[in-house]
């Protein structure tokens, strides 16, 4: 029965859970901006105070890879490696789209029973303007498409809503709402982003599996090369 602790930091929410087996024991959370260098530490040592044992206990860290943010992919990827080094545990890497996609399903399942075979869960991560991270999985968590880094437009997805009601979630969902106002088969889960808890059956089925990364030359999944932004210094040009 694998412990593992769980790090999310690839969007704006930090969120940190421990797991047994695949379910969550202990898990913090928060969506204030810009809060993961100061609150990852400081809610590691909280769920494992929660669960009273200590860091030794775990099994292996797993890390939500991306894409995202690169601020905080590297902040919980930093962490994930130090921990892993410190503890000499395997590091575990889940895809952040893929775990958002089964909250997605998790949810679903409860709020809507019976066959949904036809829907589709298209989880969003904001990666900047109206471009977003996105990628498809049906109600079995097979991927359907690649994850790829893609312009959203009133047109986009216009075929599969024909025939599938797909589900959207994630902050880059949100900013594209207003695009498919109208489409009935447009259905977005405004409340649902990436969390810890998303992670903790991912990574318990890659720990089972012994699916585990090289912890020295681990990367996150950036998808796309960090553009740093033009400093704006009063006296100078553009």
């Amino acid at each position: 029965m694998p412990l593992i602790l769980n790090i999310e930091t690839a969007t704006q929410i930090c969120s940190v859970g421990l797991s047994d087996n695949g379910n969550i024991i202990a898990i913090r959370e928060t969506n204030e901006q810009r809060s993961h260098a100061s609150r990852v530490t400081v809610f590691i040592e909280e769920v494992f105070k929660e669960a009273g044992i200590s860091l030794n206990a775990i099994d292996a860290v797993a890390v939500s890879m991306g894409p995202g943010s690169y601020t905080g992919l590297r902040i919980g990827v930093s962490t994930a490696k130090g921990l892993c080094f410190a503890l000499d545990k395997p590091l575990i890497a889940v895809s952040t789209l893929e775990s958002l996609a089964w909250g997605m399903r998790e949810i679903v399942k409860e709020r809507i029973p019976g066959n949904n075979e036809k829907l589709i869960f298209c989880p969003m991560i904001d990666a900047r303007r109206m471009e977003v991270y996105q990628a498809m999985f049906d109600m079995l968590m097979n991927p359907l498409t690649a994850t790829v880094a893609d312009i959203i437009d009133e047109h986009s997805f216009f075929e599969l809503l024909k025939s599938h009601t797909m589900m959207f979630a994630g902050d880059g969902s949100a900013k594209c709402k207003s695009l498919f106002e109208g489409q009935a088969n447009a259905v977005f889960m405004d409340d649902v982003q990436p969390s810890a808890c998303f992670m903790a059956p991912l990574s318990d089925k890659h720990f089972i599996n012994s699916n585990f990364e090289n912890t020295a030359l681990f990367e996150p999944f950036y998808l796309k090369d960090f553009i740093a932004g033009k400093p704006k210094v009063k006296g100078l040009g553009n």
